[in-house]
């Protein structure tokens, strides 16, 4: 019953209904003063009184699902409650309507570009050029830039825009085609309100290829008129993925589109294309990154530990160079920083990378991510959710940023919001295993072994067989557990991790150092997150684990 009264006050229906019951009753004194002397019948002033009566219960009602908000009128309370925790805090955890995002008049999105060549080939070309228009917008604090991710899921799906606006929370979409034919180049580009669908402006370019860079800063800069936002006398927008070779971008461009696949054969398709890129450019910075990048992907999949730790040793050099070709780069910054404390367990050199990059570009959602997960890892816990809070308000769409957050309260021991980020994270990708396993840990820490089972069992091999030995002993049934861990033996190699963690809730403390110290030995990624892992708790107090820190260069 307490829970009620303070929803009414947090809903402020006292304040309304006190407000309304002064108005009421001096509108009411008013009528009857009044009426003689306007010679009005008895039943008008009756019938004021029955109005004011019978409103009461309305506006009680009205009030509790709406709001009046100094700057955005009449809204749905769910929306001024994103304002007023807007207020008082980062966005640090996921709403009561995560689907929903709040709109202001700075957001813009910048959709995918058509492309519109003859072979229909140079598509990572035309959202590449859209990306760097997206990027530049992205530096001006002024303007909330929806991520690359959200903004461009709504590619050749033929989506309205006051749906993409509503979707995404912008009130504008940036969008066009490109046409690109031997040396020259035509753009066409239109900004457009989704609140009305109007126009704010369009235009069409025709350049020289070699123009490319000058179209882009041409389009930002007609966007940011268009918007009206006041740039600072120190803002000027950057574009530091630029080259004097035309080729050069073109590979470099390639060399991004292929690498987000992630996939083996498109790891080494984007080595290639960077590859390319540098040779055509030697002072290519941003190609330099890209490469760094791309050789630390193939070398993911490298199952000889010694080659492995070459090819990454090997990346490192490369994010080097990047770094001394363009300071001001942050892409040079994030691998190396990536490499540093998954590769060499440097975490204060990752620290100062990944802060760099932060400093470079506050917006960039990489950036944050990258931030927030080496924060995770050494259990910042608070200031993590704050940067990945930061990720999923700037891209609602990315179920990778709602999984990390997701993640990050479980460890937190905030269940229940950790849950709402989870399950907005399987609505937006399904099939996504590493979701389904983060959340079938947090009903088993929540002491749910049927429903994690369940959970478990959607998974893909071997998050799957991890799961599920964990919540089959939890169960009671140690035959059905041992036999699920079986058959994730296989995949050792990638996920000692997953499978130390079932040995460790099974109480068999050995064989979970045992993997722990292959994972080790390994570079596997996964290990870097041990101290904050809450599945390994349980070894916290054995001497090992001091050891495995130490060893691993995990500050006090």
């Amino acid at each position: 019953m307490q829970s009620v009264f303070t929803e009414l006050k947090r809903r402020h229906v006292y304040r309304t209904a006190a407000f309304y019951a002064a108005a009421g009753w001096l509108l009411v004194q008013v009528a009857t003063q009044v009426a003689p002397y306007f010679n009005l019948p008895n039943w008008a002033v009756r019938l004021i009184i029955v109005a004011v009566v019978g409103g009461f219960p309305i506006v009680i009602m009205l009030s509790w699902y709406y709001e009046w908000s100094p700057s955005g009128g009449l809204r749905r309370e769910n929306d001024t409650d994103g304002d007023r925790d807007a207020a008082i805090a980062p966005a640090a955890a996921p709403s009561r309507d995560a689907a929903t995002p709040v709109t202001s008049d700075m957001s813009i999105a910048v959709l995918s570009f058509v492309d519109m060549s003859q072979a229909r080939d140079q598509e990572y070309f035309s959202d590449g050029l859209a990306e760097e228009v997206m990027n530049l917008l992205a530096q001006l604090p002024q303007l909330r830039v929806i991520a690359r991710t959200s903004s461009f899921s709504f590619k050749g799906k033929g989506t309205d825009v006051a749906t993409i606006g509503r979707t995404l929370g912008a009130a504008h979409v940036l969008e066009g085609s490109v046409r690109k034919a031997g040396d020259r180049l035509r753009v066409t580009a239109q900004l457009i309100r989704t609140g009305d669908s109007s126009h704010l402006w369009s235009q069409t370019f025709e350049r020289e290829l070699t123009d490319i860079f000058q179209v882009q800063d041409e389009i930002a800069g007609a966007v940011v008129a268009a918007l009206k936002v006041k740039l600072l006398p120190e803002q000027q927008l950057r574009n530091l993925h630029r080259t004097d070779n035309t080729e050069a971008y073109d590979a470099y461009l390639l060399g991004q589109t292929v690498l987000r696949a992630g996939r083996y054969d498109d790891s080494q398709q984007a080595l290639m294309a960077f590859e390319r890129s540098i040779a055509l450019d030697r002072n290519y910075a941003a190609g330099y990154a890209g490469l760094a990048s791309a050789q630390s992907a193939v070398a993911d999949y490298e199952k000889n530990a010694e080659r492995r730790s070459a090819l990454k040793l090997e990346a490192l050099i490369t994010a080097e160079s990047a770094i001394e070709l363009e300071p001001e780069l942050a892409d040079g910054y994030v691998v190396r920083g990536q490499l540093r404390y998954r590769q060499l367990w440097d975490w204060q050199g990752a620290q100062t990378d990944l802060q760099r990059a932060l400093a470079l570009e506050p917006n960039s959602t990489d950036v944050l991510l990258q931030n927030a997960l080496l924060l995770h890892n050494l259990n910042h816990m608070v200031e993590a959710i704050a940067l990945v809070g930061r990720v999923t308000a700037t891209d609602p769409l990315s179920w990778m940023a709602w999984l990390m957050l997701g993640a990050t309260l479980r460890n937190s021991g905030r269940m229940a919001e950790g849950r709402v980020a989870l399950k907005r994270s399987l609505e937006l990708n399904p099939q996504a295993s590493w979701t389904r396993h983060v959340l079938g840990v947090l009903e088993l820490l929540e002491g749910q072994p049927e429903l994690a089972l369940a959970t478990f069992q959607q998974a893909g091999a071997p998050y799957r067989q991890c799961g599920v030995a964990m919540a089959e002993y939890t169960l009671g049934h140690p035959h059905e557990s041992a036999q699920a861990l079986a058959e994730a033996e296989p995949y050792a190699v990638g996920f000692s991790i997953q499978i130390a963690e079932a040995h460790a809730w099974r109480g068999e403390r050995d064989a979970a150092f045992e993997y722990l110290e292959r994972a080790a030995t390994l570079r596997d990624s996964g290990i870097a997150r041990m101290r904050s892992d809450p599945m390994l708790r349980t070894l916290h107090d054995d001497p090992r684990w001091a050891m495995l820190l130490k060893k691993l260069n995990f500050p006090a």
